[in-house]
């Protein structure tokens, strides 16, 4: 039996001890930047509108923007500021430079996460409040069990690193922070899973992977590990989020869980320590 608030989607997942854990940043173990989808996708329309280039209703474009941002969750946002530029010449225009389109978007976005990270740095709220639930103790978990943990992010690898550290989450990962420097669109979430699966020896199954995106799930699959699917919600909210559920299912994942809240059963149960 499937520890409570787990849903299994793949019966025959890997069940013993792991030695190495991986996981994404944003949405996964921060809520710092919720909300980008809105301003990234809102962005895209608007500009889209402006250049006369969408006779789309606004909740059909405004849907078909949000899948392709969606489908690259979890890769260097670069990559979907090119995507967009693609989209715009698709549809008959000129498009900007992407890294035009990436500082739009992040001016954009800085002007609520900057907020945020001065909240967190004057004290006027805490870290628990801008964390998945429960993302310190499922860190201390593994730490305790020896696991080695890795950080993979597709958000600039300055901002990570100051998010995490407003956060405590930091130190857990040691050195192994791996995200895009400059925003480089060169940088995958696969070059991270091989260098850990060769640095540390990993066979099939050694390899434990938490995301919210697409991006993790599709190459700690690839690599043979087992995935676990975090559909978080907002800040304040509780449940599975069903549009990243339904994208975690498609993509591989083999268990989905709504936060950490029942991190100590389900390490238990992934440990093989339980049925």
């Amino acid at each position: 039996m499937s520890p409570p608030g787990v849903e299994v989607l793949n019966p025959r997942v890997r069940r013993g001890s792991f030695r190495a854990a991986l996981f994404d940043f944003d949405g996964t173990l921060s809520l710092i930047r919720e909300g980008w989808p809105r301003v990234m996708v809102g962005m895209m329309v608007e500009r889209l509108r402006a250049l006369n280039l969408a006779p789309e209703p606004d909740e059909e474009l405004w849907g078909l923007v949000e899948r392709f941002v969606m489908a690259l969750n979890g890769h260097p946002t670069a990559v979907q500021m090119a995507r967009f530029a693609d989209e715009v010449e698709a549809r008959g225009g000129v498009p900007d430079a992407p890294a035009a389109y990436l500082r739009e978007y992040l001016d954009r976005l800085m002007a609520v996460v900057g907020g945020r990270w001065d909240a967190l740095t004057s004290g006027r709220t805490s870290a628990a409040e801008w964390v998945v639930p429960d993302t310190h103790a499922v860190l201390a978990n593994l730490a305790r069990r020896g696991v080695p943990l890795v950080l993979a992010s597709g958000t600039d690898r300055a901002a990570v690193r100051h998010e995490a550290g407003l956060l405590g989450v930091l130190a857990p990962f040691g050195e192994h922070v791996y995200a895009p420097a400059d925003n480089d669109p060169t940088f995958t979430k696969g070059q991270v899973v091989d260098d850990i699966v060769r640095s540390l020896g990993l066979r099939p199954g050694e390899l434990l992977g938490f995301g919210d995106g697409v991006a993790e799930c599709y190459e700690v699959k690839r690599a043979g590990g087992v995935m676990v699917g975090v559909a978080s919600v907002e800040h304040g909210q509780t449940g599975v989020e069903p549009g990243k559920r339904a994208r975690l299912a498609a993509a591989g994942a083999d268990l989905v869980i709504p936060d950490f809240a029942g991190q100590a059963a389900l390490v238990s149960w992934l440990w093989g320590e339980v049925e």
